[in-house]
């Protein structure tokens, strides 16, 4: 071999063995090739809480699942408990932009219990019509409502076509309440009918808005009054079940002092939850300002109590009143706020009033809940607001969640 071939040969070798030694130093390259195929996650679960922890919400972000397993599609995440069975799951898109933001499904937590649950890849069958627990939509037929309910709870609000009804119009931006005996889907039922003012077996409307706040509805507190808004303009629906239901409504701007203030108000309810999630956000040119008087209507024999506690603590108000005089059982009723929200209470003559400063980006979050004595198990005040600071000691000691990849079959 002349030298010239020498030297190509001894300049192939090297190349040879710089190219074998960067495969070598790739091995990450073949960590993250097996990062991308990852099919398995562990979701761990801790309940701080020494109070058991039914029926609990579990929500895994499309963000949080992307952290630990990049290339894990959560359009086909299937939830099993640690004994392989399937475990009902929701895919649920929060900004309307047609792609999931979040996989929500529910399980029981024991006291101080850790349990793991398994997301696996695969094909999301559909929920059955038995599955649904929770329902609600626009109801153009009876003068733009907007009705939504679960197992244990319905609720109304009212929209513009009932300003002009010419029979009965009626201006309330309030919060109305349905009481269900039955756990199935009743909303379209009783509307096909119109017959829900009376009890024949699966509950009634026997609740009485007007342009009260009912359970849960708000204003803007300003110079020593609550200004209100009209009935909602326009509503949307983001997540219909069959376990969590996400709607929007539109309320157009009112004069709340001298401010001038929009609000689309943001409701979340979950299956086997006596409670709403409300959030409100305003559009007002200083919306640092803004108080916020989330109310509950003041009815004959109401019982009231109110837990407004240092900021630290979660503040929230309780009624307990007959329907009807007693004839048709009594309703609890109750605003909880968020952990660390201050607050003090107000009154209208039509109102009892939970009054606390809206963020400093115009936003309000709030839980309203009801329940029925004839259906609830609970038989009075005590035992409703023993449900309300139960609720207040669960949203001030979330469920502590992990997410992991499981390697292997």
């Amino acid at each position: 071999m002349n030298r010239n071939l020498a030297g190509l040969a001894a300049r192939f070798g090297l190349l040879a063995a710089l190219v074998t030694g960067a495969l070598v130093a790739g091995a990450p390259g073949r960590a993250e090739a097996a990062e991308r195929t990852v099919e398995r996650v562990s979701v761990t679960l801790v309940n701080p809480l020494v109070a058991p922890r039914p029926s609990e919400t579990v929500v895994v972000t499309r963000a949080e699942l992307g952290k630990v397993a990049p290339s894990f599609d959560i359009t086909k995440a299937l939830v099993v408990d640690a004994q392989g069975a399937p475990v009902l799951s929701q895919l649920v898109d929060m900004d309307g932009d047609e792609a999931p933001d979040q996989l929500v499904f529910q399980t029981n937590l024991g006291a101080r219990e850790t349990k793991t649950l398994e997301l696996r890849l695969g094909q999301r069958p559909p929920a059955s019509r038995a599955e649904f627990k929770v329902y609600g939509r626009f109801v153009r037929e009876r003068h733009d409502d907007f009705v939504w309910e679960n197992d244990l709870v319905a609720h109304r609000v009212y929209g513009t076509d009932l300003e002009t009804y010419k029979k009965d119009p009626l201006v309330s931006s309030g919060v109305d309440v349905w009481v269900k005996r039955v756990p199935k889907l009743i909303a379209n039922d009783w509307y096909l009918t119109g017959d829900y003012h009376r009890d024949l077996g699966e509950g009634a409307d026997f609740y009485s808005v007007a342009k009260s706040r009912g359970c849960g509805g708000l204003g803007l507190w300003a110079g020593g009054k609550l200004a209100v808004s009209r009935n909602f303009t326009s509503s949307r629906v983001l997540a219909s079940g069959p376990i969590r239901l996400v709607f929007e409504l539109s309320y157009a701007p009112w004069d709340a002092g001298s401010a001038r203030v929009a609000e689309v108000k943001r409701v979340t309810l979950d299956a086997g939850s006596h409670f709403n999630r409300f959030e409100s956000t305003f559009t007002a040119k200083d919306r640092n300002a803004l108080s916020v008087g989330v109310g509950i209507a003041k009815h004959p024999g109401n019982l009231l109590k109110v837990d407004v506690k240092p900021a630290h603590q979660t503040p929230w108000m309780a009624v307990w009143e007959p329907l009807d005089g007693g004839k048709s059982g009594h309703l609890g009723c109750a605003v909880v706020l968020s952990p660390g929200s201050k607050a003090e209470t107000q009154a209208t003559d039509t109102d009892y009033l939970l009054v606390t400063p809206a963020s400093a980006g115009g936003t309000a979050v709030y839980y309203v809940g009801t329940a029925w004595d004839r259906a609830s198990g609970l038989a009075d005040i005590t035992g409703w607001t023993k449900e309300v600071q139960s609720l207040a000691n669960r949203l001030a000691a979330p469920v502590k969640t992990t997410l992991a990849p499981i390697s292997g079959p």
